[in-house]
């Protein structure tokens, strides 16, 4: 994808896996509404949508942050991955 060429930089390491970004995704937004943000949404901050920024090594904590910001979503919605559930 040429977009992605164009200085989108790959983040090392990172506290968030893929399957709690995409647990996180469905618990805010429903299943299928979460996932199609995840491949419709471009974010302004990568100019690319979640499923290519995850795709090419961006960090999930990352695209997680900045769908939190186009979607306006609550410091709760925001954190939600940091939930433990036996609580």
């Amino acid at each position: 994808m040429s977009g992605l060429a164009a200085g989108l930089t790959v983040d090392e390491g990172g506290v968030v896996k893929h399957s709690e970004f995409w647990n996180a995704v469905e618990a805010v937004f429903g299943p299928a509404y979460g996932r199609s943000l995840a491949q419709d949404l471009v974010l302004p901050g990568l100019g690319v949508t979640c499923v290519q920024a995850l795709d090419t090594g961006v960090a999930p904590e990352r695209v997680w942050g900045l769908l939190c910001d186009e979607t306006e979503r609550s410091d709760d919605e925001r954190w939600i991955f940091r939930s433990d559930p036996r609580r």
